[in-house]
């Protein structure tokens, strides 16, 4: 497994680049043991995902996900390199070590360690590309293997949760509002249109709106923020101080817990926007604010009594289960292919999209033991 990760760390596969070296690294480990891989190019071919079975054909069987992009360095003070796979005082750094590369190459070896068994029933594996910005290259694969006569019977996504059972995540949609205002010179400022005034005061809508659902909105105490979040990312507009700008782009987001009605939330903030440029049309007719969809994944509310809960539960001896902050492919395989899913997987978010990313040698080896437990059950039915 040490072998493997440090090779899985060395490929850099930031989301903006190509992933098919490492997937040629895995697919060629993998099929020299002897197990079937499908590999699902875009439409480049410099990114792909791959599924990966071994085991008797026809049964459902356990499907471990990974993602393989990461998020880039640029700006982030690393002490070591970023990919190239370091040790010191039990911890193991390098980009990805904890975001998922480490849960990764735990899968690749149980993989291989199944392969040398004789399983009664199968073990999967899918990684994708693409994750990091909106869980967008896995959809590809999720279109596969809806094709499929027989799919997974569970999924264990392994992003970092310390090894904890995580049986639910927020669902997310990202957003824009493209802001028109009319240009002029900044000396008769109250003669134009200013687009980034505009702009302003939709990020006053959402906040506002954000305190709303605070104060009365759904709950979910299992969450660290236990409500629907409304968060603005970017702002972009303007070309320089002595031109009114005629155009602002706001970046948004709706991370939502499940229940919340999110298309009733983003009407409400078209209905902000409208009201913000309407009284301004009469004198500048072209002005507008108009918020569109960029993408979305669903979240996930797998019930904590589930069976694939407590088959992950007796792998790993875990007695309760957490809900996480951050999105994963979970959501996607629970609602597009209905294959009941769980989050499980070693180190800490807190280390991950950091400078000297980490994950502790101690949580690999709990990964190990759980993915072991795994084989062996496989090998001897559930």
């Amino acid at each position: 497994m040490r072998e493997i990760l440090e090779r899985l760390i060395a490929f850099d596969t930031v989301s903006s680049k190509p992933n098919i070296a490492l997937m040629g690294y895995v697919k060629d480990l993998l099929e020299s043991a002897g197990i079937a891989v499908t590999l699902v190019p875009d439409a480049t071919g410099g990114k792909a995902n791959l599924y990966a079975t071994v085991g008797p054909e026809g049964a459902g069987g356990v499907m471990l996900s990974g993602h393989t992009d990461v998020v880039p360095v640029d700006g982030q003070a690393w002490s070591r390199p970023p990919f190239h796979l370091t040790e010191g005082d039990g911890r193991l750094f390098g980009r990805g070590t904890a975001d998922m590369k480490g849960f990764v190459a735990c899968a690749i070896d149980a993989m291989l360690l199944a392969a040398r068994r004789p399983l009664t029933v199968p073990l999967h594996m899918a990684l994708s590309y693409d994750e990091e910005v909106g869980c967008m290259g896995v959809r590809s694969l999720i279109d596969v293997l809806a094709a499929a006569p027989v799919k997974p019977r569970f999924c264990i996504v392994g992003e970092p949760t310390g090894m904890q059972v995580a049986t639910g995540h927020k669902g997310k949609v990202a957003l824009r509002a493209t802001c028109t205002g009319r240009e002029g010179h900044s000396a008769l400022a109250p003669l134009a249109l200013n687009a980034l005034h505009l702009a302003a005061d939709f990020l006053g809508a959402v906040r506002r709106l954000q305190a709303e659902v605070a104060a009365t909105g759904l709950r979910d105490g299992d969450y660290d923020v236990p409500y629907t979040t409304l968060h603005v990312g970017k702002l972009a507009g303007g070309v320089q101080v002595n031109i009114v700008p005629n155009h602002a782009v706001l970046d948004f987001e709706i991370r939502s817990l499940a229940g919340d009605d999110v298309g009733a939330l983003i009407a409400r903030l078209e209905t902000e926007a409208e009201a913000i440029v309407a009284p301004l049309r009469a004198e500048f007719p072209e002005a507008a604010i108009r918020v569109e969809r960029l993408w979305d994944y669903p979240g996930l509310g797998t019930p904590s009594d589930a069976g694939v809960v407590n088959f992950v539960k007796g792998l790993t001896g875990a007695n309760g289960t957490i809900k996480v902050a951050f999105g994963t492919e979970g959501g996607l395989f629970d609602q597009r292919l209905a294959i009941p899913t769980v989050i499980c997987g070693p180190g800490s978010m807190a280390q991950g999209h950091k400078p000297d990313e980490y994950v502790s040698v101690e949580q690999l080896e709990r990964c190990q033991a759980m993915l072991r437990a795994l084989v062996n059950r496989l090998e001897s039915g559930f």
